[in-house]
């Protein structure tokens, strides 16, 4: 089904008739893919919302939970970030188009709510990773990103080019085939920073590595959707606040703990064997320089994180 076709959507939930639904569903990139796609992302993301929430409203759905990001919060937010810090200012620009998108299903759910009686609610999400994740370098988040190029990496140290192609063929790319020579598959790999020199191999990540950024693995997500998908209705968060205009309703999900990208990019070196060199492209965007959440209010609910994460890094590069 291509959840941007409206008679598609309500087509299948004409027939389906769900009585509850999460929607995860997104157009979804790194910070490149973010600011190059912008109107792809911007017109797919509320083109999905727009179909599956009104549909679920046209079938009476009995509740409707939906997926933001943390990127809905201001770039120059107070950390960590509250559920009240919603359009206190500037979005960061490089993911405008997509952070509109999602405050504009947000207040969809809200609205919809406050008219028509619903029970939509909204959950922010902090940066996931997890089993399945998207791989693809051309528009990766950070932490899979850092998986491939790493193991890349290793491989090249290794001088282990027949698993370069095994890894190309199991998770294509443009640009990629696994019958490509070895410089050929080489110079392709610089494309992404990684650089083989003799037997020495850099990987140049993008931005200076000061970002700090909060990770949650997806396992964790999907317990805490299903424990407020169980347990808490849009009534509660309003009730609960004793809100006079109805703003914010939405609940943060996140481990609460953040660390640099830098920290980061060591601990994955670290997991994945990796022996050579990291260098950084300061000249690249760094986007928001710190998103960490506030998760007080869900943990208030009773809900809270439990995988480490670089436990859950080792177990999601094992699965790799």
């Amino acid at each position: 089904m291509d959840l941007v076709n409206q008679a598609q959507v309500e087509a299948f939930f004409k027939k389906e008739q769900p009585e509850y639904v999460f929607l995860a569903a997104a157009k979804v990139g790194g910070i490149m893919a973010n600011n190059t796609y912008r109107a792809d992302f911007i017109y797919e993301n509320i083109q999905i919302q727009n179909n599956i929430i009104h549909s679920a409203y046209q079938s009476g759905v009995k509740k409707l939970l939906f997926l933001g990001s943390s990127c809905i919060y201001p770039k120059e937010c107070p950390q960590p970030m509250k559920e009240e810090h919603l359009l206190t200012g500037p979005l960061e620009y490089t993911n405008e188009p997509y952070a509109i998108a999602k405050i504009a299903g947000m207040k969809l759910c809200e609205s919809y709510n406050l008219q028509y009686g619903t029970d939509f609610v909204s959950v922010m999400p902090t940066n996931l990773y997890g089993p399945n994740d998207n791989y693809n370098l051309h528009g990766s988040h950070v932490l899979p990103a850092l998986i491939r190029k790493m193991h890349l990496g290793k491989l090249l140290m290794d001088d282990d080019m027949n698993g370069v192609r095994v890894d190309v063929e199991h998770k294509p790319m443009r640009g990629f085939s696994a019958s490509q020579d070895d410089k050929q598959l080489i110079h392709a790999l610089e494309e992404f920073g990684i650089f083989k020199s003799g037997n020495e191999v850099e990987i140049k990540l993008w931005g200076s590595g000061t970002p700090r950024r909060e990770f949650l693995h997806s396992d964790d997500l999907a317990a805490a959707v299903v424990f407020v998908m169980q347990n808490i209705s849009f009534k509660d968060v309003v009730e609960e606040r004793g809100l006079q205009e109805v703003r914010n309703t939405h609940i943060n999900i996140g481990s609460g703990v953040d660390l640099s990208i830098a920290e980061l990019a060591e601990m994955v070196k670290k997991i994945t064997g990796f022996k050579g060199k990291i260098s950084w492209d300061a000249d690249k965007p760094d986007g928001t320089y710190r998103k960490l959440m506030d998760v007080s209010r869900l943990r208030d609910l009773g809900w809270q994180a439990t995988i480490e994460l670089e436990a859950g890094i080792r177990k999601v590069y094992q699965a790799y």
